[in-house]
This record gives C-alpha cells, structure tokens and sequence, in this order.
C-alpha cells in the first residue's frame, strides 16, 4: 500500500536516493582527509624565522623635527608627513607610533625575524658584565685631573671675558646716551626733541 501511495501522481514529496547519497558522502570524507593531510604537511614545511635581534642603527626621530613640508597630489608616500617605514612601506603620523610599528610583530616578521628572544646562557652573562666592566675602567682611566683643571680655568677665563665685554658694551652705550642727550633747551630751540626715544 504505501508503494501504491509513493507512485501516486498527487504525492509531491521529494524521494531520497539513500545509495547515491552515502556515496557522496565517503567521497567528500575522502577529500576532507586529503586536505587536513596536505595542511599536516605544510605546517611541517613552515618558515623557520630567525629570533628577534638587536638593532644595528639609530632610529632617526629628531630629523623632521620642527620642520613643515608642502604636500601635493603628486608627492611620494615617503615624503608625506609622518614616519616612513620602507621596509612595510607605511606612514606613521607620530614618533610614539613610529617606535610602536618599529618593535611590533608585523615589522619584524617582514624583516625575517619571530618575536622570540634567544635564552642567554651564563657565559654569555659573564663576558657581557666583564665587558661592561671593562668601559668603565676604561673611563676612569681617561679622567686626567691635570686636564680637567686645565679645562676648568679656560672656562673660567672665557666667562670673565664675556663679562668683561658686556661691562664695556653697557658704558659704551651710556656714553653714546650721555652724548646725544645734549641741552634739552637748546635742542627743542632748534627744533628736534629727540630721536623716537621715550627717556627724557
């Protein structure tokens, strides 16, 4: 009876083909096995990035200080305002952003370097200290006490000099005063009360 109601012309249920969809559904398994296969692989082939390293150069932030710059439609992205990073080729308006960017995952990854640092070793630790020491030694032993009083009396006599120099300026001046500032009687008679100075 119910495969004399399933053949009926007025039965619009839609029927399922059971078979051709369980063999639809091992083939897509199989290409699901394939593809987590060939993802296996490629994380077995990932880049090697070398660990994050000291910088070699000065980060140049104080050479646009201070200074304003035309900007067109025609001017270089590097030339724009801001910071230019030519390694991401970007801009950042502030210094602040700037050393952000710098020190961020993004540059170093396109820079060739992973965000891990290399785990020092205490020989590494020692030759570091012993290096530092070494500086300071250094310094210590450059400081002449000779040179430095040398150098203290030089500046000593350069600031007398000034002084001495601003002294005789100011009497140079008061005379040049003492001298235009004639009989005031007499310059008014003649018709000139002076040059645009307030003092009387």
């Amino acid at each position: 009876m119910s495969s004399d109601r399933s053949m009926r012309p007025d039965d619009h249920r839609r029927k399922w083909d059971v078979e051709e969809y369980e063999k639809a559904a091992k083939l897509r398994e199989e290409i699901e096995k394939e593809i987590s296969k060939d993802r296996k692989d490629n994380k077995e082939e990932k880049v090697k990035r070398e660990l994050l390293q000291r910088r070699d150069y000065q980060v140049d932030l104080d050479s646009k200080l201070g200074k304003s710059v035309v900007i067109t439609k025609n001017t270089p992205q590097s030339a724009t305002g801001g910071y230019y990073c030519n390694v991401c080729d970007c801009v950042v308006k502030d210094s602040i952003n700037f050393l952000d960017h710098i020190n961020g995952r993004k540059h170093q990854r396109n820079l060739g370097m992973s965000m891990k640092v290399e785990r020092s070793s205490l020989d590494q630790v020692k030759a570091r200290f012993s290096a530092n020491k070494r500086k300071l030694e250094e310094k210590r032993k450059e400081y002449d006490f000779d040179q430095r009083m040398q150098e203290l009396k030089e500046e000593e006599e350069r600031s007398k000099e000034y002084k001495k120099q601003r002294k005789q300026e100011k009497k140079r001046r008061e005379e040049e005063e003492d001298a235009s500032g004639a009989d005031p009687d007499m310059m008014a008679m003649m018709g000139f009360s002076g040059f645009g100075s307030s003092k009387k």
